[in-house]
């Protein structure tokens, strides 16, 4: 609740200022990057994206357009996978926006970009990778049982999915370096500022009933032992 009344207060002053369609403008650009570097000559050692990702040094030296640019390389070099992926994002990106309106789905997909730049320049390193999985991660809490078609024919439920996803990225977690694991962690901030508390609170309520519901077991295992010894007691039952 307490991150619901800051997002309202937030959006009261600044809402006028947000950017509308914005998943659609990032995978606009992340489409024109990966057609610009498909068409240029693999001999050459220039392509797009080598002037837009994420690069400290370069940053330092005054190409401050990468503290933004990295979140518009592509997610892969396949043309046949980036149709699949660019949809995905888009899809997943849209259906973010019109649940919570693009105030919202902005300072989301914002405070990733900016817990990925600390860590770039903590590290020199940031991906839009873990940026772009917790957008899934987001919609998989939203829309749960929504079904997609995994390799295009068979039907999975999206929180299987995620449920996956995750495991996945407790695994990099542990065997990534250190710049690796801190890019994951600063990239999975801003899921846990909008779904923590209620995380939090769900699994408070499931040990609340898991605690209930022992309890209400042993009582109910203390008064079958307590019916069993009085009924085995004969001196005390008259029925005997």
């Amino acid at each position: 609740m307490t991150t619901l009344r800051w997002l309202n207060q937030l959006e009261r002053r600044f809402g006028k200022f947000s950017i509308p369609n914005l998943m659609s403008i990032i995978v606009f650009g992340m489409a024109i990057v990966f057609a610009v570097d498909l068409f240029i000559d693999p001999s050459y050692e220039f392509n797009l994206s080598s002037i837009l990702y994420f690069d400290r040094n370069a940053i330092l030296a005054g190409q401050v357009w990468r503290l933004l640019t990295f979140v518009f390389i592509p997610p892969s070099n396949s043309p046949i996978f980036i149709l699949f992926a660019l949809y995905f994002y888009w899809m997943i990106g849209t259906g973010l926006e019109r649940q919570w309106g693009s105030f919202r789905f902005n300072i989301f997909y914002l405070l990733g970009i900016l817990f990925n730049i600390i860590s770039g320049c903590i590290t020199g390193y940031a991906t839009n990778d873990y940026l772009n999985m917790t957008l899934f991660f987001a919609f998989a809490m939203l829309f749960p049982n929504f079904q997609v078609l995994l390799f295009y024919f068979i039907p999975v439920k999206i929180k299987w999915l995620a449920i996956i996803d995750a495991v996945l990225l407790c695994v990099s977690l542990i065997f990534n370096t250190w710049s690796g694991r801190l890019a994951i962690l600063c990239s999975i901030l801003n899921f846990l500022v909008f779904f923590g508390p209620e995380m939090f609170y769900r699994f408070k309520m499931f040990l609340r009933r898991h605690t209930t519901a022992k309890r209400q077991k042993q009582n109910l295992q203390q008064n079958q032992n307590w019916k069993n010894h009085w009924w085995n007691d004969k001196d005390n039952n008259p029925f005997h």
